[in-house]
């Protein structure tokens, strides 16, 4: 008898280690669990694919390598901005102001004017939601105005040391990735998202220098060498520029195709303090105020001066950014790289006192060990998710995710999360379902070179759920995959669909 029963334990305990890994999670054979296997051992069986869907009830709906560790990219943003939500709260404002060191007597500053930069990310930025910089400069001249100042004897000093970082970039950002607009780095004094645009246009047959001219924001103290040539037809838009904060220089490198059309490339701008400085500069000359010495920074552009120490600066006026709620809405709906960093370091500096990379991310991990999160299973390398280094799970995706319905600051946050088809970065997902489905599902993409991630919420449309509105979580990350975006983005389509397709046949059950 023994002998039977011994058997018997044998062959379930080889079917249990044996089997795929999606069915040892699972116990529910559901329409999304079985896409899931199919792909992953087919279409995507050369990549690696891990999901996670739990309904509002905390059951498993699928799940695939559940609580493997890959690359987030801008899933990233979630943990990011709901962290800032939950820690700041979303009336939260980023602060500039205008301060001098040195004494103002008979309308003259003797001394240096300072703007003193508070991380605001949308200072100078043509989003939608900023104020235009002629507008704030305005304000900024009235300061000047209200103080007695018609004069400066010194320098206009765009001040940046906020946040006390060691370098714009987070070190693991790949270099190509650093000289454009999606990984320029952040300043506490950022100006036009730190962006430099260039307009180029092809030469006439390949081989021929790309024409290339500076745009927006005016930088004559760059040095840029152009060494980008026209490119043969069909190989596309490969011009990267190269460039860091150790130097005032740059390099345009690559290939611009004769069929493309012209365009404004952006870029990087490594010095947004002393542009921020020069402009402004620029603006109160035009408006009779003198500043003998120029526009200066507290970096390379400091002119061998030492910055007076920010508490000892008089201030005379502060201007304020909008609110943290519309910052993270931007931030989820366009997936902008400056502004999650700009949160991520916001957290050290307000919650920690130091908004430099290493206290950023230790502060992270501290209100997410708060919020119940296990830290000890990811590695959190910045707030945008452009790092590669980046490691998150579906499982600790989805565990976020479930946390921050217990947030005072979940509505804002899933407001903040687009629909598909919602304009943005999902204009084009799950565009061939239908608009009442799309109207339920509130996530966030990712992508990056054989990377694609999407992670959210599925408001059930009836049911007990639907009235007390308590949505499904889920999470699916597919990295290291040789299939183009496209098919990624329509089998992600589908599985969405098909989870949420499960989802509603649970509540009817």
């Amino acid at each position: 008898m023994f002998s039977f029963f011994y058997k018997i334990f044998s062959v379930f305990f080889i079917l249990a280690i044996t089997m795929p890994s999606g069915k040892a999670q699972n116990t529910v054979k559901s329409l999304s669990q079985e896409y899931i296997e199919n792909i992953a051992q087919h279409e995507l069986r050369n990549a690696v694919i891990g999901v996670l869907a739990i309904s509002a009830e905390g059951d498993t709906i699928a799940a695939w390598n559940a609580e493997r560790n890959l690359v987030p990219a801008s899933n990233m943003k979630l943990i990011t901005t709901g962290l800032a939500l939950d820690a700041l709260g979303s009336d939260f404002k980023y602060k500039t102001s205008i301060g001098y060191s040195g004494k103002v007597c008979d309308g003259t500053l003797s001394g240096d004017l300072y703007i003193i930069g508070g991380g605001d990310p949308l200072l100078a930025s043509d989003d939608s939601i900023a104020t235009a910089y002629g507008t704030i400069f305005r304000e900024w001249a009235g300061f000047l105005e209200d103080a007695g100042i018609k004069k400066i004897d010194g320098h206009v000093i765009g001040d940046g040391r906020h946040f006390g970082l060691s370098m714009p970039e987070e070190q693991t950002w790949q270099w190509d990735d650093c000289g454009t607009y999606y990984g320029a780095g952040i300043s506490g004094l950022n100006f036009f998202e730190n962006m430099q645009t260039f307009d180029v246009a092809a030469g006439t047959c390949p081989g021929d220098p790309v024409s290339v001219r500076m745009k927006f924001p005016e930088c004559p103290w760059m040095d840029y060498r152009m060494k980008c040539l026209t490119g043969e037809a069909g190989t596309g838009d490969k011009l990267y520029l190269y460039t860091s904060d150790l130097s005032p220089a740059g390099e345009m490198r690559g290939t611009f195709a004769t069929d493309r059309a012209p365009k404004t490339l952006e870029c990087s701008n490594k010095f947004p303090e002393y542009t921020c400085a020069a402009y402004f500069t620029d603006w109160i000359a035009a408006d009779g105020t003198d500043c003998t010495e120029g526009p200066a920074d507290t970096g390379i552009f400091s002119d061998g001066t030492a910055a007076a120490d920010a508490d000892s600066l008089v201030v005379i006026g502060t201007t304020l950014s909008p609110s943290l709620e519309r910052i993270v809405y931007m931030t989820n709906h366009d997936s902008n790289n400056i502004y999650a960093e700009t949160l991520f370091h916001t957290l050290g500096k307000e919650v920690s006192g130091d908004g430099d990379y290493a206290a950023s991310r230790q502060t992270a991990e501290r209100l997410l060990h708060g919020m119940g999160m296990d830290t000890g299973t990811v590695n959190i390398r910045d707030g945008s998710g452009l790092s590669r280094h980046n490691l998150l799970s579906p499982s600790f995706l989805c565990g976020f995710l479930k946390a921050m319905e217990k947030s005072p600051e979940f509505g804002s946050f899933v407001q903040s999360l687009p629909s598909p088809g919602d304009g943005g970065t999902l204009e084009t997902v799950m565009t061939d379902y239908s608009p009442g489905l799309q109207a339920g599902i509130r996530l966030k993409s990712g992508s990056m070179s054989g990377v694609k991630c999407f992670s959210g919420y599925i408001f059930p449309t009836s049911g007990k759920n639907a009235e007390e509105n308590r949505p499904a979580v889920f999470s699916i990350m597919m990295n290291n995959s040789p299939v183009s975006q496209y098919r990624m983005q329509k089998m992600a389509d589908r599985l969405i669909f098909l989870i949420s397709t499960d989802i509603t046949r649970r509540e009817a059950e």
